[in-house]
């Protein structure tokens, strides 16, 4: 990138914190360091309440303008939520500009599909934490250990991506006209074709009307098989790899101090 970033993008899970976890302080400072000079987005196979939880519940106290300039989009980008520092007190300030949903054919279709291909290819587990099929409006998403999984558990599940790339395979193959693609570290995410990372980047820009070659994006899977990959393949953004959030909480200390502050 010749001249400074005007967005600054991350993945969540393992970028800025590891899987479902909340961000430690360290970032929480950061990204409001960054909202105070450039926009920041973020983006996950997530829903809005991991986002919730996970960073803006974490966030360190900032005026709504600061906050004004970060934007969440979960789903891999089939949601976009802004703060909107004009809603009552007591709120957290999210507002929802859009949401893709999928119709109920298309939920029911991908539910089935992962569910019948988990279970033929003997990856569903037993011992799980929390709900192993999630219908999340934009997005159905299957986690093998449960959405409530140790870290520990979910690292020892499938440290190679193999059993993650068999069954998207084998989903993929049931629903051709929907999206399959492997998710965080035990998950396996499906939307509307074409929706991915790079989706979320496209529909990024065009809401900060910022160009995709003036954004920098920061992800922990930008291999062939990750869910960052997109985001690379398009060729347009500048991408950074990191390996955990603190790697990208020391990436940011050098980045941040070369960035003016917003006039």
């Amino acid at each position: 990138m010749s001249s400074a970033p005007r967005v600054v993008a991350f993945d969540l899970d393992d970028t800025l914190a590891p899987s479902k976890s909340p961000i430690d302080p360290r970032i929480g400072e950061l990204l409001i360091s960054l909202a105070e000079r450039v926009e920041v987005a973020i983006i996950s196979g997530g829903q809005i309440a991991q986002f919730r939880a996970q960073v803006v519940e974490r966030l360190p106290h900032a005026p709504a303008e600061t906050l004004a300039h970060i934007h969440l989009l979960p789903t891999c980008g089939t949601q976009y939520y802004r703060f909107d520092g004009t809603l009552p007190s007591g709120s957290d300030g999210l507002v929802m500009l859009y949401a893709q949903d999928l119709t109920d054919d298309e939920k029911q279709r991908a539910l089935a599909a992962v569910e019948e291909e988990a279970k033929r290819l003997g990856l569903w587990e037993t011992q799980t934490w929390g709900d192993i099929l999630e219908d999340r409006g934009s997005q159905i998403t299957f986690s093998a250990l449960g959405q409530a999984a140790p870290v520990d558990a979910k690292k020892a599940w499938d440290p190679t991506g193999e059993r993650k790339s068999r069954l998207r395979d084998a989903v993929a193959a049931r629903v051709p006209d929907l999206e399959v693609r492997s998710g965080g570290s035990t998950s396996v995410d499906i939307t509307r074709k074409g929706i991915d990372k790079a989706y979320g980047m496209r529909r990024l820009s065009e809401e900060t009307g910022v160009a995709l070659p003036h954004i920098l994006f920061y992800g922990d899977r930008l291999d062939p098989d990750g869910n960052d990959y997109p985001v690379l393949a398009m060729g347009e953004v500048e991408c950074v790899s990191v390996e955990g959030w603190e790697d990208t909480a020391a990436k940011l200390e050098r980045l941040i101090p070369t960035l003016p502050p917003r006039g």
